[in-house]
């Protein structure tokens, strides 16, 4: 059984799509590992996110559930 043959979509190289290959599919091997490797841990905005997801749910909240006087 023949893989299909798919173009990268950023060097626009020719690769074979198998089904155990590591990254994006439409992304060659040699241009996906990289983006894994740099993904692995977490962005420093990361703690400033909760935050500021917690601030949003809770003003959600507070407009929601708010009892009227």
């Amino acid at each position: 059984m023949a893989f299909p043959i798919k173009t990268c979509v950023i060097c626009e190289e020719e690769f074979e799509l198998r089904p155990d290959k590591p990254g994006y599919a439409n992304r060659c091997p040699s241009c996906s590992t990289p983006e894994s490797a740099e993904s692995g841990g977490q962005s420093p905005l990361a703690f400033g996110d909760r935050e500021a997801n917690a601030a949003r749910r809770e003003a959600m909240r507070n407009l929601l559930y708010r009892r009227d006087s």
